[in-house]
């Protein structure tokens, strides 16, 4: 009849665990962090692209280029208005010795007066032809004056030339004398206008040469520049966020996960990648809570059976309790009856705790990281473990090192990885095998390590690598998710840790987790715990 009660009580009692882990799961599935919630990053006051950014730095570019090309034509330009007066500055002075050539011949030989002449109105034309290029290089009516006061001379000597023998020949010797001396003083001072707009023709040219050199050199020097400054920038720019997301990737991969802040007050290309990279590790972190909390539940569901047992013991006592107080109610003292019902208060407080302690590590709770003592994290794991263990008939030795500093974590989170650690190592564990727990100090200083020994089968190297993928188990069916370890790896990364293993067939394998110690000044003080015990079944 009893065993019978208890029986249906247990399949009741599981029925109602699958109804909560069913419950929790939903409400997990139920908490999606949506794009555009208030804990979404929220977009810059305006956007600057690195797209905008090279077009802007191209069109900038291209702008100064045009302005170093005009100013280069313009100083072509100049330089040809130069080397055009320069010519017409050799022309008139190569007419001008023409000119004084034939004008010697005529005064040695009598001949070439015509050519003179020629070529003094050809040098007329050619000065009111460029009267525009010539202005500001010469005085242009002195010129024309000496040309026309030249070819007049010219004249004058040859009709004095013509005219027969007169009365006076003395007379005509010193005319012709006098239109000579005009002739060659007028010649002169064409000469020496012609040499000055030679100069000045030259040194205008020279001037226009340098200017095109210095200006074809500062606009290169100057271009280079600009195009490295720009390039600087826009390097500096990528650099800076490229740098920017191997520092946040470091510490996503320690598990410290964080909003990357990007450093400036614009919207750009790495802003959108920052804030995909923040929505997806708070999807990342918002799977990993689900798994974790199914594992827990699913640890859980093993631990049922343990404590179906243990509940056994205050059933059976307030059950008999109850059937005693009923059949000798009428017999019994009252001092008698008051003690039965303590006894039935007491077997329901202990029913009552041991069901709290389930309840409080299957439900779901908000992550609160604290400073907490290893030692106190894996004496509770034990208690919540302990009719596991004893239904498993395994004998566990646990020794904790005295004074271990904290570490700072989240208490229940801590104690699913090492629940997870334990039940694996009794599924591997004979009856009447030894599990051994040990936790002190790390080879480094800045962390502590829990191993958890086995003296089972070992688990074969070609499983060794796939120990930490998700749903991967060599349980058989319906005994194993493949997410304890997995989820176990997760947290501990989340905590800056890690787990590793270390394996040997047919003599065991050992799991060490190691955590980071408590860096809060606040907080240095020491555990003093010091645990050395046995749990034998």
């Amino acid at each position: 009849m009893l065993d019978d009660c208890i029986d249906k009580w247990y399949k009741c009692g599981l029925q109602r665990l699958k109804r909560l882990i069913d419950r929790q799961l939903a409400k997990s599935s139920s908490k999606v962090a949506t794009p555009g919630t208030e804990e979404a990053t929220k977009p810059k006051p305006y956007r600057f692209t690195i797209k905008a950014h090279i077009y802007i730095g191209f069109a900038v570019t291209c702008i100064f280029a045009m302005g170093i090309v005009v100013s280069m034509i313009i100083t072509m330009m100049k330089m040809e208005k130069g080397v055009r007066l320069n010519e017409i500055a050799q022309s008139f002075f190569s007419s001008v010795s023409l000119a004084r050539l034939s004008e010697k011949d005529y005064f040695l030989y009598g001949t070439g007066l015509k050519d003179s002449k020629e070529i003094m109105k050809g040098l007329e034309r050619l000065l009111i032809t460029h009267y525009g290029e010539l202005r500001g290089y010469i005085d242009y009516d002195s010129s024309i004056g000496l040309i026309e006061r030249y070819v007049k001379l010219l004249d004058s000597i040859e009709e004095l030339d013509r005219e027969r023998n007169g009365d006076n020949p003395l007379d005509k010797t010193r005319r012709r004398e006098t239109l000579q001396k005009e002739i060659r003083q007028c010649g002169y001072m064409m000469v020496n206008s012609a040499d000055k707009l030679l100069s000045k023709g030259r040194d205008a040219t020279d001037r226009l040469m340098l200017l095109f050199r210095t200006v074809q050199l500062y606009s290169v020097v100057f271009l280079i520049l600009f195009m490295l400054f720009i390039s600087h920038l826009l390097g500096k720019r990528v650099l800076r966020a490229i740098n920017l997301f191997s520092k946040y990737s470091v510490l996503m991969a320690n598990g410290q996960y964080a909003t990357i802040m990007s450093g400036h007050n614009y919207n750009d290309e790495f802003s959108d990648l920052s804030m995909a990279i923040d929505h997806l590790i708070k999807e990342l972190d918002r799977q990993q809570q689900i798994l974790a909390q199914s594992q827990k539940l699913r640890a859980v569901g093993t631990l049922t059976s343990g404590i179906a047992h243990e509940l056994n013991n205050p059933i059976n006592n307030i059950t008999l309790t109850a059937h005693m107080l009923l059949e000798d109610y009428s017999d019994l003292s009252d001092d008698e009856r008051i003690d039965m019902a303590r006894d039935l208060i007491d077997e329901a407080g202990r029913a009552r705790n041991i069901v709290r302690n389930l309840l409080d590590f299957a439900r779901e709770s908000e992550t609160i990281m604290e400073p907490i003592c290893i030692g106190s994290v894996l004496m509770d794991t034990l208690k919540l473990a302990g009719n596991q263990i004893k239904l498993a008939g395994v004998n566990v030795d646990i020794k904790i090192t005295p004074n271990l500093p904290r570490i700072h974590g989240d208490r229940h989170q801590i104690e699913q990885v090492f629940l997870n650690l334990i039940l694996n190592a009794l599924d591997v564990t004979l009856k009447g095998g030894h599990l051994k727990i040990h936790a002190g100090p790390s080879d480094d200083h800045n962390f502590i390590a829990v191993k958890v020994i086995d003296y089972g089968h070992g688990i074969p190297e070609h499983i060794l690598q796939h120990i930490f993928d998700p749903f991967f188990t060599t349980k058989s069916k319906g005994k194993g998710t493949g997410l304890g370890l997995s989820v176990s790896q997760g947290i501990i990364a989340k905590h800056g840790g890690q787990i590793t293993v270390l394996t040997k067939i047919s003599r065991g394998t050992t799991f060490t987790v190691k955590l980071p110690i408590t860096t809060i000044p606040a907080d240095l003080a020491n555990c003093g715990e010091r645990i050395n015990l046995s749990i034998n079944n």
